[in-house]
């Protein structure tokens, strides 16, 4: 599956809810029926089923082949690139909105992570980071960043939905990268230019 590009604001919209956010991940694995999703999430069949079926109106996912009387679901496309024009303030909230939701789900995972290290083996521990840098660079600097970011895993692409690719002691690993511009650290060195400027 292709990347899709995003920019109908009231798609972006209807990804901004935690459930939504979670059952795209779940059908990321595979297809999934609404009692397997309220399995996963422990959110109750029919509140998955409703929010699968926004989903598919939406065009975020498609009713996959009939299992008797189930109704499995799977992702239109595995990847979203959701790059709002600037000049559309509908699409620039839009996608605000849901970057928090993201933020937040990440996160949740983030301090799960955490929360268990203590029963992981030392050497899975050292394989993991949680960093951070700053750096100065241009514009043309900063999408070359991000582009390497976005693909980074791609070396490992084929092993979701194929386990034969999955070499012996491999495990579901997740990443979460941003790069983004330091907007605090510009605003407190232009005051600071600003006020020493008499």
């Amino acid at each position: 599956m292709s990347s899709e590009r995003i920019t109908d604001p009231r798609r972006i919209r209807a990804l901004s809810h935690p459930l939504r956010i979670e059952l795209l991940e779940h059908l990321a694995e595979g297809d999934l029926t609404a009692t397997q999703c309220a399995e996963r999430t422990g959110e109750s069949v029919a509140s998955c089923s409703f929010h699968l079926r926004m989903l598919a109106k939406y065009g975020f996912i498609v009713e996959g082949e009939r299992r008797g009387r189930e109704k499995p679901w799977h992702l239109a496309s595995r990847t979203r690139d959701m790059r709002p024009d600037p000049d559309d303030p509908a699409q620039l909230r839009a996608l605000s909105e849901l970057a928090g939701f993201a933020v937040e789900h990440e996160v949740e995972h983030i301090r799960h992570w955490v929360s268990h290290i203590a029963d992981e083996q030392p050497e899975w521990i050292d394989a993991t980071t949680i960093t951070s840098s700053s750096f100065w660079a241009t514009r043309e600097e900063l999408a070359e960043v991000s582009l390497t970011l976005q693909q980074i895993a791609d070396r490992f692409a084929g092993r979701e939905a194929d386990p034969s690719l999955r070499p012996a002691g491999a495990r579901p690993i997740r990443t979460f990268s941003v790069a983004s511009i330091h907007i605090e650290r510009e605003r407190r060195d232009g005051e600071q230019r600003d006020g020493g400027a008499t």
